[in-house]
């Protein structure tokens, strides 16, 4: 069983650490992983705002080569310690989908391995970061009308990043699943979402995807579970979805924190 971790980010994250690039891929191989993907927050679509106070949600385009040219450095210098992948972590924000689509266009030929997220909903004529704190997630309750309601436009929006045509190059892996439930011990989840999540893994079965199996949860004060979660995971499983483990770690000594294999659940 290859031990990989498919959901990494570096120092050109603006709102994670300065932590150098190979000190990521040290701690990798220190933590006995045999395959590590980058998958830096890609810069966000063109025309698109950054709705985060300090717009310091991904990196900007004028650092993307520069990006490029140090991980594809860093492979070869690594190749017989471990395998480094280049990747990017994708924003799907539906109403730019034609603007993604360009970008990966370009850029995808250098691309091995990458994750398809969403963080950014549009409520009431202006875009809100679902994840950015507990204040913010409070506010799209508010103008959604319910918690409930929140969560099914969220999972509407990840349902429709399955089904987009984001051309030959799309992420194959959809990212954090659940990051919904980010803020579920201060706003308490007392409905099913089953239905909602039964339709979006079907969709990822179809469409041949696999799903970020994403520890940082466990990290998180507020919601204290994996993305998904475990049940999630066990009916993930049962219809033979590929789940591959992602720390999203921000600093070195996160890269494979709170490893354990999705089949040990079960």
């Amino acid at each position: 069983m290859l031990k990989k971790d498919g959901h990494v980010h570096t120092p050109y994250c603006p709102h994670g650490t300065t932590d150098l690039l190979e000190d990521y891929i040290k701690m990798a191989i220190i933590e006995g992983f045999q395959s590590l993907s980058f998958t830096e927050h890609a810069p966000l679509p063109l025309g698109f705002k950054d709705p985060t106070p300090l717009q310091d949600s991904a990196m900007k385009m004028g650092e993307l080569e520069d990006y490029i040219q140090k991980i594809q450095k860093f492979k070869n210098k690594y190749k017989n310690k471990i395998e480094i992948n280049l990747g990017l972590e994708v924003d799907y924000i539906k109403e730019y989908s034609g603007e993604t689509k360009k970008f990966l266009n370009e850029y995808g030929k250098y691309l091995d391995d990458s994750i398809l997220s969403v963080h950014f909903l549009y409520l009431k004529n202006s875009y809100f970061c679902l994840d950015y704190d507990e204040h913010t997630f409070g506010e799209m309750v508010k103008l959604t009308g319910s918690l409930q309601k929140l969560h099914q436009l969220y999972y509407d929006e990840v349902l429709h990043s399955i089904k987009s045509d984001l051309g030959k190059y799309k992420p194959k892996r959809i990212g954090h699943l659940t990051l919904v439930n980010k803020f579920q011990k201060l706003y308490h989840i007392t409905f099913s979402t089953e239905e909602m999540i039964s339709k979006i893994l079907f969709a990822i079965k179809e469409q041949g995807m696999e799903i970020d199996y994403n520890v940082a949860g466990l990290r998180k004060e507020f919601c204290g579970e994996t993305y998904p979660s475990s049940s999630v995971v066990e009916l993930a499983i049962k219809q033979k979805i590929p789940l591959i483990y992602g720390s999203d770690a921000h600093s070195a000594r996160d890269v494979g924190k709170n490893y354990f294999h999705y089949d040990s659940l079960t």
